[in-house]
């Protein structure tokens, strides 16, 4: 099969051209806002439609890290100042990935494993459960009449790499989509890439699986699939097919008792992972989760995990606490200590102080409903970001990276579940725990 988007050079020309007109678009927004003459209201809206439009295009086809950077961008759509339709139409990116013929399909496994189809399986659905940016999944049934999801490595997504990386360096930069100083970038994309490189490793996904299982395979809200070793390679992963549906169906048949079981499980299974285990599954879109008809959750595509320092977790802990209680001292020494403040300007200081007293304003407010018309973080939010983000002594940790991308993913879909419940104490529970076990007093 041909490289998606035609060879290295195809795919750096068509995400150049993106990226530039993207970006022009957004520089003569600019430019007339500073002339006195900004868009209109519904011009605007029109702008970003459009650019949605060009985005779903052309990343729609290529797979690789060019796809997943569309896919980010889609998933932070919903907490951005777009509208309703632009917002639609990015997300159909999460179902957008151009299928791979069967052939193509047989060949791989076949190869991979060193024998044909019927040596392993007693059947293998030629139709994929699904296609991502970086792999496609197929049902199955090991020949002892097990059901199992094999999910095969797109050809050429390795070779594409740095292409992909380069082309988002590109982006990024020529389009000002991030404001922020050289250094501070460049960790961003190193830790970009640091969590590609694993992804595209599926020995690497099974050790993740078999890492979660042992932590959390004792959960009762929480299903993780056993995988199947003897038929996994670098390019080839089959686990068990897990019971459930997505996020969507979900939602059009679930109890409410349920959708909170799931919520909840969701919120708890986050602070546990970041906060006690210090290892994140970091890849938070809704299509990485199965939802059984009694609030089950059930976990896939392990590709994308985030591990953590202990004593970093602790600090990271700290803040929240400081923030929680209102002791701005305390904050602002333990963001010296992650590393979120360049300096000790005032100005700074108590930017960034308003910044985390805005981001934790939803856990001080006891018990609330997500998705209620009394919650309106992003609202509130978007002044104070925009502020912080073009600071450059407010600095952004490449460890909050992930963790802030798994945090968005989960206020989104718990919104969708309309979660109540109150979030400050969950936050608590464990950020008192995880400065303990950095203490060493647990």
């Amino acid at each position: 099969m041909a490289e998606s988007g035609g060879g290295r050079f195809g795919r750096l020309a068509k995400l150049g051209k993106l990226g530039g007109s993207l970006g022009a678009r957004y520089l003569g927004d600019r430019v007339r806002t500073a002339m006195g003459t900004e868009l209109e209201a519904s011009e605007r809206n029109e702008m970003h439609v459009e650019n949605a439009k060009q985005i779903v295009a052309a990343m729609g086809k290529m797979k690789g890290a060019a796809m997943k950077l569309g896919q980010q961008i889609a998933l932070a759509s919903s907490s951005l100042d777009l509208p309703e339709e632009a917002t639609r139409v990015l997300s159909t990116l999460h179902a957008k990935a151009e299928p791979v013929p069967f052939h193509i399909i047989k060949e791989d496994v076949e190869q991979e494993l060193e024998g044909t189809l019927e040596d392993y399986f007693e059947s293998f659905d030629p139709h994929p459960l699904g296609t991502a940016s970086l792999g496609q999944a197929h049902g199955a049934v090991l020949l002892d009449g097990t059901p199992v999801v094999v999910k095969v490595l797109h050809r050429g997504v390795k070779d594409n790499l740095d292409t992909d990386m380069m082309a988002l360096r590109a982006m990024l930069v020529s389009g000002r989509v991030l404001r922020r100083d050289k250094a501070e970038l460049e960790a961003s994309f190193d830790e970009i890439r640091s969590r590609l490189e694993e992804e595209l490793d599926y020995l690497q996904e099974a050790a993740n699986i078999q890492e979660f299982t042992r932590i959390y395979g004792d959960d009762p809200d929480v299903r993780i699939p056993a995988i199947h070793p003897a038929f996994c390679t670098e390019r080839i992963l089959t686990m068990d097919r897990m019971p459930g549906v997505h996020l969507d169906e979900f939602l059009k048949t679930a109890s409410p008792q349920a959708m909170q079981r799931a919520a909840l499980t969701l919120t708890h299974m986050y602070y546990r992972m970041v906060l006690i285990d210090r290892i994140l599954h970091a890849d938070p879109h809704p299509g990485n989760y199965l939802f059984e008809a009694d609030g089950r959750v059930g976990m896939v595509d392990f590709g994308c995990i985030k591990r953590f320092d202990e004593f970093w977790v602790g600090t990271y802990a700290r803040v929240a606490i400081a923030t929680h209680h209102g002791d701005k001292a305390a904050c602002i020494k333990a963001c010296h200590d992650l590393g979120a403040i360049e300096g000790h300007k005032k100005e700074d200081e108590d930017l960034v102080w308003e910044f985390c007293r805005a981001f934790g304003a939803g856990f001080r407010m006891g018990e609330i409903e997500l998705g209620s018309h009394h919650e309106q973080f992003m609202r509130d939010m978007k002044p104070i970001l925009k502020r912080y983000i073009t600071n450059p002594r407010a600095k952004m940790p490449r460890e909050v990276l992930f963790m802030h991308r798994s945090l968005g993913g989960l206020y989104s879909i718990t919104r969708a579940l309309n979660a109540k419940a109150d979030f400050g104490a969950i936050m608590l529970k464990y950020s008192h725990r995880a400065v303990a076990k950095a203490e060493g007093r647990e």
